[in-house]
């Protein structure tokens, strides 16, 4: 009897056999074949070449990449560009038209590139049936027999100012049209874009330099459009009474008076405070001094109170200030 068990258990080995054999199988390789490994071992492909005898008029790049003049060498170190930093307070966000004024001079910035622009100013003067004497993209100029709109780009990149002048002077009607005309477009704003007016865009960048002990901010442009541009934001973001706020502002002199509650003031300990003659937090007042240099501005922090102002609290003041500008 055990004889016969042993000979049916035998019969069973062989099958045992297959299946740790495939087993072993589907356990290396699954079920399905695993392409991980093929990545690792491809190798690089001659690039596909089409026959001499091609029809050139047929074929052509689907994406055409523009050719970029190189600038310095792959050794030097890139210049880049400061992102946009609005994001400082709350309510700094741009409207798409807003206006500027120094003296009797207005303009408007409108918040899209001069590209953008130079169609919709195109849009209004044939809507207003104009009689247009000359138009130049490149120079960003329109004249009419009524007078001229000249398109240039703003401080703030991606931005554009548009003026409306006779003679060197602001003509209100024609600002007030031009206001209402953009603002209508920028709920549904074209994508259309003059690819000769975005080359108005001005690629200077301001320059945060050291001088001494002192901090400078240097601005590549008049201290007329400085000025508004900073008035401008300065009236939205320092209006916060014994943090920030902005006390007057004087276009003759091209400065403003700011109260200003530095990082150092403000990350005082209750220690620091006990030990201190302040038994509280201060802010102090600060004149922010624009001067024209030639084609550019520098503006300063002057420290108009008694209370310490370092050289790390005049950065820190001018960074946020010149932030409106980038």
């Amino acid at each position: 009897m055990s004889s016969v068990l042993e000979i049916r258990a035998l019969k069973w080995v062989p099958l045992a056999l297959a299946a740790a054999v495939a087993l072993s199988g589907c356990a290396r390789d699954g079920f399905y074949h695993d392409r991980n490994l093929d990545y690792t071992e491809a190798a690089p492909a001659p690039p596909l070449v089409l026959p001499e005898t091609r029809n050139t008029q047929r074929y052509r790049d689907a994406l055409p990449v523009p050719q970029a003049a190189t600038q310095g060498t792959l050794d030097e170190a890139a210049e880049i560009r400061p992102p946009q930093s609005l994001a400082i307070g709350s309510g700094l966000e741009p409207e798409y038209v807003e206006r500027r004024e120094v003296g009797d001079q207005t303009w408007l910035v409108v918040a899209a590139d001069t590209g953008t622009v130079w169609p919709q100013l195109e849009e209004f003067v044939r809507s207003r049936q104009l009689n247009v004497l000359q138009s130049s993209a490149s120079q960003g100029v329109i004249v009419t027999s009524q007078g001229e709109i000249r398109l240039q780009s703003a401080l703030r990149a991606g931005s554009s100012e548009v003026r409306c002048e006779s003679g060197g002077q602001t003509m209100t009607s024609c600002l007030d049209a031009l206001e209402s005309h953009l603002s209508a477009r920028s709920a549904s704003a074209s994508v259309s874009s003059s690819w000769t007016a975005q080359r108005l865009t001005d690629e200077q960048t301001l320059q945060v330099r050291q001088q001494g002990e002192e901090w400078e901010v240097v601005i590549p442009q008049p201290v007329d459009r400085v000025w508004a541009e900073l008035n401008h934001y300065l009236e939205l973001d320092f209006a916060q009474e014994g943090q920030r706020d902005l006390l007057a502002s004087d276009p003759s002199s091209h400065e403003f008076l700011v109260e200003y509650m530095t990082e150092t003031e403000r990350n005082r300990n209750p220690l620091q405070i006990v030990f201190s003659a302040d038994v509280r937090k201060m802010s102090q007042e600060i004149r922010l001094a624009l001067q024209p240099d030639g084609d550019k501005t520098i503006l300063r922090a002057i420290n108009a109170s008694e209370r310490a102002f370092s050289a790390d609290d005049q950065l820190e003041l001018l960074e946020r200030v010149s932030g409106y500008l980038r």
